[in-house]
């Protein structure tokens, strides 16, 4: 159905309480999953970001690339092995990881944006010392958590007008780059920028009280009650850390804190300028 011009006017006029909330504040994006893979997905995300952008939304996107990973490292006959749902990395894969995640992923979606209007810039958490990692265990090799978070290169680039775009790499004082979780480098960003939102994007509609049934869709979570959840056995599997992360970013200072379907098509505007949203909130 094809809107009238009336019919746009008044969009844009239910639009304005959420434009007006979210003018001038902080919105993190952790972007992944099926919404990356997808081409045309992939434009629309990048539009959305975009828009926001020009509204007066301080958008900060994070991503992982673990296809990409896997993919480029199938190419080399570099076998992909996982530990609860973590890459092992040797000092080679490592090597692959970086110039997969700060190189082409990275670049790639920075160019998206400059191609929908808006103005970005490349980022990883190597650059500035954004974020100090140390190694998770040996036994994974070169994957980090997050020690700390230095948050000015963010901050500088969003006061310049730029949408930072954030790869997923973490350092030490060695020297040494760690691949980290994209969920826990999102939300720990997120905490030290006290963001107004954490949005994480993923493959399903957000906390499901059946997990085999999409309509049972779980609209708010209290962070006190999402460990709850999970000894319950309602939140399983790989939703369990990203939930962890959520819970974290609140502790952490974010005001509220989504998880989304990122295969809807304008799911972060639906979410961001609506009252209706159509993932899983947490306060």
């Amino acid at each position: 159905m094809k809107l009238t011009n009336e019919g746009k006017a008044e969009i844009l006029v239910q639009a304005l309480p959420y434009i007006q909330k979210y003018y001038d504040q902080i919105v993190v994006v952790k972007y992944g999953g099926n919404a990356m893979i997808d081409e045309d997905l992939k434009k629309t995300v990048m539009r959305d970001l975009v828009l926001l952008a020009q509204i007066g939304v301080k958008v900060v996107l994070v991503h992982g690339g673990g296809p990409e990973i896997t993919e480029t490292l199938a190419k080399m006959n570099i076998e992909s092995k996982f530990v609860d749902g973590l890459r092992v990395t040797d000092r080679e894969q490592i090597d692959v990881v970086q110039m997969v995640l700060a190189g082409k992923v990275n670049k790639d979606l920075v160019a998206l944006i400059g191609s929908a209007g808006g103005k970005a810039i490349g980022l990883c958490g190597i650059d500035g010392g954004m974020i100090e990692a140390r190694p998770v265990s040996k036994a994974l090799g070169f994957v980090g958590e997050v020690v700390s978070v230095d948050t000015k290169p963010v901050l500088d680039a969003l006061n310049a007008g730029y949408i930072p775009v954030i790869s997923s790499l973490g350092y030490d004082k060695e020297g040494n780059v760690y691949n980290i979780n994209a969920d826990t480098a999102a939300s720990r960003i997120a905490g030290e920028l006290k963001a107004s939102s954490f949005i994480n994007m993923t493959d399903i509609k957000g906390i499901l009280e059946d997990p085999a049934d999409e309509n049972s869709l779980i609209k708010e979570v209290n962070a006190s009650e999402a460990l709850e959840l999970i000894r319950d056995g309602v939140i399983s599997g790989g939703m369990i850390p990203k939930v962890k992360c959520c819970v974290e970013a609140i502790r952490r200072g974010v005001k509220k804190v989504f998880i989304i379907d990122g295969r809807v098509p304008h799911a972060i505007l639906i979410e961001v300028l609506s009252d209706e949203g159509i993932g899983t909130m947490f306060y």
